[in-house]
């Protein structure tokens, strides 16, 4: 029987976040739950009474996220799961982006993330333990065209996440680095795009066209795979949503190592021949 977990969730008002809450109180977890508006996690508290701590919380504001976690592990005790989860996507060709909309889009789904991971291990430290995942996302391992702005932040957050494993590992905390595919979560709805430039509309509808209602997954669904990455000895470093995902990651790095093995000679000529 796995013992009972503290959880601190960011972005639990929608998503994958509310789904995760909900599934850790029903299996008698305890949760802080932060939201811009907290008022939309009413019903967790009319449900779960004590066992959730609804907090509100915009990770773009450092100083309310050492707070959060300051009143979270005044009011719990410890903190034993910590879900780097707020974000959105920013989406449009690189030519169409508005400079302050993609510095928005960094600063809450990298910089927040930031945040939320500094204010954390102080406290995880002084436990020496813990288990910390960040969401990337399918966009965190395959950049695609009109994506540019989005994916570039979930590649940060897994250069970052695999950074800190290696950093925090002898503290007896643990990273996981959570990478969704297609799942009707509903952020699509939510994406924010700039003005359209036209030339770049028949690549825009390719891309939409080429996802396919049989790809996305039941949200549902995967909080018994990231309950079974939190109560591992052993949790993996980054943990793939979806049964479709798999298969595109590999067929990426297949053509990475291509590429690399054509331009090798290329490559290795650059060395040049000086020596110290």
């Amino acid at each position: 029987m796995t013992s009972s977990k503290v959880w601190f969730i960011t972005g639990t008002s929608s998503g994958f976040g509310r789904v995760w809450t909900e599934a850790a109180l029903k299996r008698g977890d305890k949760v802080v739950a932060t939201a811009r508006n907290a008022g939309e996690l009413d019903e967790f508290i009319t449900a779960y009474g004590d066992a959730v701590l609804a907090l509100p919380l915009d990770v773009t504001d450092r100083d309310a996220v050492f707070e959060a976690f300051g009143q979270a592990h005044r009011h719990f005790g410890r903190l034993d799961v910590v879900v780097s989860n707020a974000g959105y996507g920013y989406m449009g060709a690189i030519e169409e982006l508005e400079p302050e909309q993609s510095k928005a889009s960094f600063d809450t789904n990298v910089f927040g993330t930031l945040s939320v991971i500094q204010a954390a291990l102080p406290i995880l430290r002084a436990q020496a333990s813990g288990h910390i995942l960040t969401v990337s996302s399918i966009g965190g391992v395959i950049a695609f065209p009109t994506g540019g702005s989005y994916t570039a932040t979930k590649f940060a957050v897994e250069a970052m996440s695999e950074a800190l494993a290696a950093e925090v590992a002898a503290f007896g905390i643990k990273v996981t680095i959570i990478e969704p595919g297609h799942f009707t979560t509903g952020f699509r709805a939510a994406v924010q795009s700039p003005t359209a430039i036209d030339v770049y509309n028949p690549i825009r509808q390719a891309i939409r066209s080429s996802f396919k209602p049989e790809d996305f997954g039941d949200p549902v669904a995967t909080s018994e795979a990231i309950f079974k990455a939190v109560d591992a000895d052993e949790p993996p470093l980054r943990l793939v949503l979806g049964s479709t995902t798999i298969a595109k990651f590999k067929a990426v790095y297949q053509a990475r190592l291509s590429n690399w093995d054509k331009w090798e000679a290329v490559s290795n000529a650059a060395q040049g021949t000086q020596h110290a």
